[in-house]
């Protein structure tokens, strides 16, 4: 099957580095395929797999979803009904929650249960950015020749507090325990940037294209 990727183009979000990793796994893997942005809702229909980036703050990420006319729709049509896969990076993990707490509250798109509220950091500075690895807390097929020495790069003050246990895939650690890796069903997000995190992060998208 010929694979065909969307990556969500609201305005915000590294999208030129997403589909130039996208598209380099694709040609390691000697995949059939092909990368494009979609700020069209009817560009989402032929889609095999989406990717819903993000950053900078929630609310201004969830404005700029809303601002595509007829996108969240058609989202809710592609993802909960047809169950195809998508990828929420960094904000567009954050956006997969019931809400957020930053700068006021704002309602996300309640696809995994949880609140999106600011990292506790004590004495450590805010954001969290660098390298940190991960702990699985799973065997999801997103953490295939996943090991947790490998690291990934991570940008972020606020954290994804899920309902469910479950939902949980990994964890890194800032200050506390926190989800750098959220599912359900189909739906997945990661609060660091795979398209950063050199040759982790291409793995990662790799076994994500595979599902």
């Amino acid at each position: 099957m010929k694979l065909s990727i969307a990556i969500i183009d609201y305005g915000l979000g590294n999208i030129q580095s997403a589909k130039k990793s996208i598209e380099k796994v694709i040609l390691d893997n000697n995949v059939e395929g092909d990368v494009y942005f979609a700020s069209d809702f009817k560009l989402l229909e032929k889609s095999t797999h989406i990717i819903l980036p993000g950053q900078g703050a929630f609310e201004s990420c969830i404005k700029g979803l809303k601002n595509l006319e007829g996108m969240i729709d058609e989202l809710n049509k592609q993802i909960i009904y047809k169950k195809k896969p998508i990828l929420g990076i960094c904000v567009g993990m954050q956006l997969l929650a019931n809400r957020s707490f930053e700068n006021g509250i704002n309602e996300g798109l309640g696809w995994i249960e949880g609140s999106i509220e600011k990292v506790p950091n004590g004495k450590l500075s805010l954001p969290h950015m660098g390298w940190n690895d991960l702990t699985k807390q799973s065997s999801h097929k997103v953490l295939d020749n996943i090991n947790n020495d490998d690291h990934f790069y991570f940008v972020h003050s606020y954290y994804f507090k899920t309902i469910n246990n479950e939902n949980i895939i990994a964890t890194a650690n800032y200050g506390i325990n926190f989800p750098a890796i959220v599912a359900k069903e189909n739906i997945l997000g990661v609060q660091f940037h795979p398209e950063k995190s050199s040759s982790s992060g291409l793995k990662m998208l790799t076994n994500f294209i595979n599902i």
